[in-house]
């Protein structure tokens, strides 16, 4: 085999490779072989097939085979020679492959920079800590009991007002004639939830029960179905009950009511979640000033294919925000020229870190244990009741999906070496402070586990 630099520019190398014609010919006599020990034809014993019928009636498609792996592993055999390591999948072109001749062929590639680390322990890292209050619990637990809250018929001789739940049939109209969706039976809506066509609630407040009424709303520009959106309609209401909604005071039977023995379990419960919920948020700032002096720390170049990948990617998720009219506000009234440049930017940066995370992450031996995997494959796979199994499934056939579960992972364990070596000072501040200076909002986070 012979391997001719034809380029070498920055990151970018090409080669021409040559593998001899008697190399060829030989994987294919060696592979039509092969095909004769197993094929049967007529007037022949298996194995006994003359060579040259052999190439008459295989001779194209196993040419096709030789042709294709020889160029896996010639291109192997040359990356491996030349200690080159490909950023993407190199691009192969085909030079010329004729019976009894050379085949020769290009390989174009981009290869990933070598990159000098710095002195990471020139980092300086400030770690934020907030531990919740009374009143951060004491809110949390009025949102649970929120959350709960529940409608009860009501004795009440009176008219419905804002707050209450009117339990109603109704029937849309739109010029006269019934449309899909506009049609319910006992149908509970709270008043001033806003869950209806603006217009609609309001105009249920002050009717009786067990009245007859009709409610004329105009259907938003902007509405889902494009075949009602701008139109007015007519909803003829039936108006058969009211509903006062009862929200259960916090206490130890609304705490037995959530799976716990009693309200200072429950309460303990939900300050451990808020506790969590602070730790995430002081790491993920933690996260992003680490990476931000990691970038100030290095320069390289990143190959040109990978980062037009990623902006390509992120370029995706804007043209689709624009669409919906979903952009960042900071990015509306920005031109496309001034978007790309600045996507192009993050996109850039986004390289620079995945390149970088993984370099401090190989050349320090750090890798994610196969149970580790498993165990965040079965989290996943909790979330679909009743689908466990086939999440689990899906994850083994699907090496890709895979690597998008361990990717997470192993950079968890690059930032925590690096947290090791870098100077890190610990600030006490108030939940407040820790949420304006995250960058986030606060959460209500899932509800504590009993378990």
């Amino acid at each position: 085999m012979e391997i001719t630099e034809k380029s070498s520019e920055g990151l970018k190398r090409e080669y021409s490779i040559i593998v001899g014609a008697a190399e060829i010919e030989g994987k294919v006599t060696t592979r039509l072989t092969e095909v004769g020990q197993q094929v049967r034809l007529p007037g022949f014993r298996p194995g006994k097939v003359p060579m040259n019928l052999l190439k008459k009636r295989f001779g194209e498609s196993v040419r096709g085979e030789v042709l294709e792996s020889t160029i896996q592993e010639s291109t192997q055999k040359a990356l491996e020679e030349k200690a080159l390591k490909p950023a993407i999948q190199p691009k192969v072109d085909l030079v010329s492959f004729e019976e009894g001749e050379d085949l020769e062929f290009s390989v174009e590639l981009e290869l990933l920079p070598d990159i000098e680390l710095g002195d990471m322990s020139s980092l300086k890292i400030e770690k934020l800590v907030a531990k919740p209050g009374d009143d951060q619990v004491n809110e949390a637990l009025g949102k649970m009991a929120e959350n709960n809250k529940a409608s009860k018929p009501t004795d009440e001789k009176r008219v419905a007002a804002l707050g209450d739940v009117v339990v109603m049939d109704f029937v849309g109209t739109v010029d006269g004639e019934e449309f899909e969706g506009g049609k319910a039976d006992d149908f509970k809506l709270e008043l001033g939830s806003g869950r209806f066509i603006p217009g609609f609630e309001e105009q249920l407040v002050g009717l009786e029960p067990d009245s007859q009424n009709d409610v004329k709303v105009t259907f938003p520009e902007d509405y889902h179905s494009s075949d009602l959106a701008g139109k007015e309609a007519v909803f003829s209401v039936s108006l058969k009950g009211l509903e006062v909604i009862d929200t259960p005071d916090v206490d130890g039977e609304f705490a037995k009511s959530m799976g716990f023995d009693d309200l200072a379990a429950l309460t303990e419960a939900v300050t451990k979640q808020i506790g969590s919920d602070y730790d995430y948020l002081s790491r993920m700032k933690i996260k992003r000033e680490l990476l931000d002096q990691l970038s100030d720390l290095h320069t390289f170049e990143v190959p040109p294919a990978m980062l037009e990948m990623e902006f390509n990617n992120i370029w995706q998720q804007v043209e689709k925000a624009k669409e919906s009219d979903q952009l960042d506000p900071e990015d509306v009234g920005k031109s496309d020229d001034k978007l790309k440049a600045d996507y192009n930017t993050i996109a850039e940066r986004r390289v620079r870190l995945g390149l970088l995370l993984s370099d401090i992450g190989q050349k320090n031996n750090l890798q994610v244990p196969p149970e580790e995997i498993s165990q965040a494959i079965a989290r996943e796979a909790s979330r679909f009741p009743g689908q466990e199994q086939s999440v689990v499934s899906y994850y083994q056939s699907n090496p890709q999906a895979v690597e998008q579960v361990r990717a997470p992972l192993f950079e968890d364990k690059v930032i925590d070496f690096l947290l090791e070596l870098a100077q890190v000072t610990e600030k006490e501040v108030s939940p407040d402070t820790l949420i304006e200076e995250a960058g986030g909002t606060e959460t209500d986070g899932p509800v504590p586990s009993a378990s």
